[in-house]
């Protein structure tokens, strides 16, 4: 903890203090309303806080800070397109981008949202014509598999939303298939590669910039396999589409004017899969699930713009994370989604929150004095059950779980989803109450055990419980609530930033492994001089590489 900071808010402090050592059984034996107090209703969604570590009056204090921090201001800030990216002068868009094509949103005088409804009218044509086979390649011939090349938000957003929809059954038989390659690694666009036919295949490259190095390497090996494939006398203009900010450099990678895509400046990648980053989305699943997801997305941002703070999702779910890490000292917060749909969420989550908000300074340029958000991470249930749940249960950490659990299967099979609802339930239930001594001892001693192997077999078996989580309860999965279960985790990442004082639009400190990558690879391949005023380890392991590669030469 932070005392000196702590002291500005001694209502906050006292709270802490009191709910840290506060056994969560005992608070609900204390009142037993507490389960409908602190559970939360939106559009038949229910979201239960009441296995946190935390009361109605510390809830209470929470909001009251929220409205302290000038919460209601930002929010109005956000929808209005006021630049509240301020190390580099830009607004964030994302909501607008979702806007109906009604709305209007002016930015330095002019409505953004003309350029969004052109770009969405062209991205319907585009996915259209890729549905319907009339897109053709350099050999006549439709192209029926789109390869998506980027990496971050131009990758995760993207596929965490093909995916799920796909498996949920969003999908049409015949929709063209569509795969992503993110990693520098060849292996990962080799390996794509192998399974693509040259003449059917269609490259969607994602870059704001089109300066990212892992993308344009990705983007390069692609067009080098499309030459291959088609014969020197074949243009593979037709084979690429670009989404990107940067209209200059992709003419000159080879793209045509009518095969690129714009990108707003003032939309982060993370933020940017509603845009025509979305493409491969519409591409797989059709425009009417990709208006869809857009329609979910925007129903959460009137909720959030609208609803009093003590029944706004974003709000709440942001003060319960904020009050975690920041008052109670978790340093990680765990994801785990009940929907094998949802597998990818905890990776664009971990994106979505620690590149926003992993700062050590404030909006200001100030140190921050606090401990900022917490590590986000977690798997898929049951799987996880298998993996990090023993942790959880028997280890030293508290550390706070979100489940989140779609109720009704998209594709019922005999009583696998209740039985899957149930392990999720369970599971939370669990962590409350654990398992104890007396009702061990009560279990083992009728099996035959007694005395010192008694004891062992409690000591091993015990689970102490008091540990916290949240559980997101959704009718069913599709790609409305998709949308809309995003949008409530990109607003609760902005609730968490204005608490700390942090700007969760920039990402200035991805940048500095980039910049040093240049040199390294100048070393890698022979100019050991760049890297002179590198330290000793790194300028070994250099060394050490560049043998083990001559090695395989």
């Amino acid at each position: 903890m932070h005392a000196d900071t702590d002291l500005q808010f001694p209502d906050l402090h006292d709270a802490a203090r009191r709910l840290r050592s506060a056994n969560l059984a005992d608070l609900f034996a204390r009142d037993p309303d507490r389960a409908g107090a602190l559970a939360f209703e939106w559009n038949a969604w229910h979201v239960d806080i009441s296995k946190e570590r935390l009361d109605a009056p510390a809830l209470a204090q929470l909001l009251q800070h929220a409205a302290q921090a000038n919460l209601g201001h930002w929010i109005a800030a956000l929808f209005a397109g006021e630049k509240l990216n301020l190390s580099e002068q830009r607004p964030a868009l994302h909501p607008a981008l979702r806007a109906p094509d009604a709305d209007s949103v002016i930015v330095d005088g002019v409505d953004v949202m003309t350029e969004i409804r052109a770009t969405r009218g062209r991205m319907a044509a585009f996915a259209a014509a890729m549905r319907d086979r009339r897109r053709l390649g350099a050999a006549g011939v439709a192209l029926a598999r789109v390869v998506n090349i980027g990496i971050g938000g131009s990758d995760l957003g993207p596929r965490l939303c093909c995916d799920a929809l796909a498996e949920a059954g969003e999908m049409a038989a015949d929709s063209p298939e569509v795969a992503f390659v993110s990693n520098l690694d060849p292996e990962h666009l080799g390996r794509t590669l192998a399974r693509c036919d040259a003449a059917t295949t269609l490259f969607l490259v994602t870059s704001k910039t089109f300066t990212t190095q892992e993308t344009l390497a990705n983007a390069r090996g692609a067009r080098e396999w499309l030459a291959r494939g088609l014969g020197p006398r074949r243009d593979p203009a037709a084979h690429f589409v670009a989404v990107t900010n940067n209209v200059a450099a992709a003419r000159a990678f080879g793209i045509r004017d009518e095969d690129i895509f714009p990108m707003a400046e003032g939309v982060g990648g993370r933020y940017s899969l509603w845009s025509a980053v979305g493409l491969s989305i519409a591409v797989r699943l059709g425009w009417a699930r990709f208006v869809q997801l857009l329609e979910g997305a925007h129903a959460m941002d009137l909720h959030f713009r609208h609803e009093p703070f003590a029944r706004n999702l974003p709000v709440v779910l942001g003060l319960v994370a904020y009050w975690n890490a920041r008052w109670l000292g978790h340093s990680q917060r765990l994801v785990v989604p009940y929907a094998q749909a949802l597998a990818r969420l905890p990776a664009y989550l971990q994106q979505l929150q620690l590149e926003s908000n992993g700062k050590s300074v404030t909006r200001d340029g100030a140190p921050l004095r606090t401990a900022s958000a917490a590590a986000v991470w977690g798997g898929v249930g049951t799987d996880s059950q298998h993996a990090f749940f023993q942790w959880l249960h028997q280890g030293t950490h508290e550390v706070p779980v979100e489940f989140i659990v779609p109720v009704r299967a998209c594709h019922p099979l005999g009583d696998q989803q209740r039985m899957l609802v149930a392990n999720a339930l369970a599971q939370a239930q669990a962590l409350l109450v654990g398992r104890h001594d007396d009702a061990l001892r009560a279990e083992l001693a009728p099996k035959g055990y007694a005395g010192t192997r008694l004891e062992a077999a409690i000591a091993a078996r015990r689970c102490p419980g008091n540990r916290a989580s949240t559980t997101i309860l959704l009718p069913q999965l599709d790609a409305r609530s998709l949308g809309a279960l995003l949008a409530l985790y990109e607003h609760r990442t902005f609730v968490e930033a204005i608490l700390y004082g942090v700007n969760p639009y920039d990402q200035w400190g991805v940048e500095l492994g980039k910049t040093l990558a240049g040199p390294v690879a100048a070393a890698l391949a022979g100019d050991v001089r760049a890297v002179d005023g590198a330290d000793a380890s790194t300028r070994m392991l250099i060394e050490r590489a560049r043998a083990l590669a001559a090695d395989d030469s």
